[in-house]
């Protein structure tokens, strides 16, 4: 067994063949791997992002992260193309869709494929992931605390994102949730709200929330991270993935 990777900068094809830039990191040994897409989060595509992708690639998957932002420009660095995309109301959620389906069909491209696909999203990437879940045949999907899946934005709010819930019944694979107790987006009663409806549908899912966290609590670069709620969740994710990715 070897954990060498591969780890760099990749072109693939997205939402209506748009050429978009994407951080593909991926073991280099000849054993039969799932794919997993990283969804990044709203302040865009960044290094923290990044060592999570090559954190997948190090555990067995090939995992990829593209940049959903990529349209603003290749010239101009990661947080002028985060702060042009946020001004614009963000990323259209059909053109999320199109982009990640792009990224899973550059992973099933990849020697070594298995065919199967998982999706992870933090913040915004949360409620993205829930969103291609509910869009794409995949087979196994993670929300990391993705806000306004249950409700809609205030009208004051500077991005512009939609209430997920009404594509619940649409949910194609298992779902993981991990959130925090002490968030506002999403609240506990949201993540409430939303085991209830995918209970109601028949869906599978399994939520954890946990005490003394808030939003963003992954996040090591940040005040908001939580080692005790981080470490768990990264156990359940892999646990997760390990289950439902694996040939």
């Amino acid at each position: 067994m070897t954990d060498a990777m591969w780890a760099g900068t990749v072109t693939i094809t997205g939402h209506e063949g748009a050429e978009l830039e994407a951080y593909l990191a991926r073991p280099l040994s000849d054993r039969p791997r799932g794919g997993v897409v990283v969804i990044h989060h709203l302040p865009g595509y960044d290094e923290a992002t990044k060592e999570i992708t090559r954190k997948f690639a190090a555990r067995g998957f090939a995992a990829i992260c593209p940049n959903l932002f990529s349209r603003e420009g290749r010239d101009v660095s990661p947080d002028d193309q985060a702060a042009a995309a946020r001004a614009k109301g963000g990323v259209p959620d059909e053109q999320v869709v199109g982009d990640v389906a792009g990224a899973a069909a550059h992973l099933n491209s990849l020697d070594y494929a298995n065919g199967k696909i998982g999706v992870i999203g933090y913040c915004s990437g949360g409620r993205q992931a829930f969103l291609v879940a509910c869009s794409l045949q995949i087979d196994a999907a993670v929300d990391c605390y993705g806000g306004f899946v249950v409700n809609s934005t205030p009208p004051d709010f500077p991005v512009k994102m939609t209430s997920l819930l009404s594509k619940a019944p649409d949910l194609s694979c298992p779902l993981l949730g991990l959130f925090g107790a002490e968030d506002t987006a999403p609240s506990p009663e949201e993540v409430d709200t939303l085991a209830a409806e995918l209970e109601k549908h028949g869906k599978r899912f399994e939520f954890h929330t946990y005490p003394n966290a808030g939003h963003a609590f992954f996040a090591v670069d940040r005040a908001a991270y939580r080692p005790e709620a981080a470490v768990d969740g990264w156990k359940k994710v892999f646990d997760f993935f390990g289950r439902h990715l694996t040939a």
